[in-house]
């Protein structure tokens, strides 16, 4: 299994609301702001999405991309296009492990699994 230093990036997804800061940037292995890690923890969801959008250098079907861009449609109230990121990194032929910023090492799929689980908890409690 293919490991990517990730750090952080779940962090974030499986608290679905802030996500924790990690050294200089979560995008270990990716050009600065492929991700949009940074913009997620400033809370810049739509410069997040942009960067996401804009990451061409990024398969569209890479995890650790559908997992923030899933982050991100859920932070902006977009539930069913979330849960679509989660699912389909999810079920991706493609999954490593993530590196938490606390030094937790995920699953990619899991960390997706666990971000839907959380999406639909939330929407459970209303």
């Amino acid at each position: 299994m293919k490991t990517a230093e990730i750090v952080g990036i779940a962090a974030g997804i499986l608290l679905m609301g802030t996500p924790a800061f990690a050294q200089d940037s979560g995008e270990i292995g990716y050009a600065k702001g492929a991700l949009g890690y940074d913009a997620l923890v400033a809370g810049q969801n739509e410069l997040a999405l942009q960067q996401l959008e804009a990451a061409v250098a990024v398969d569209v079907n890479d995890p650790a991309r559908l997992i923030n861009l899933g982050q991100v449609y859920a932070r902006m109230g977009r539930a069913g296009d979330a849960a679509r990121m989660f699912m389909t990194a999810m079920q991706s032929d493609r999954n490593f492990d993530l590196v938490l910023a606390d030094g937790t090492v995920i699953n990619s799929r899991k960390a997706a699994n666990q971000a839907l689980q959380n999406l639909n908890s939330q929407f459970a409690g209303r």
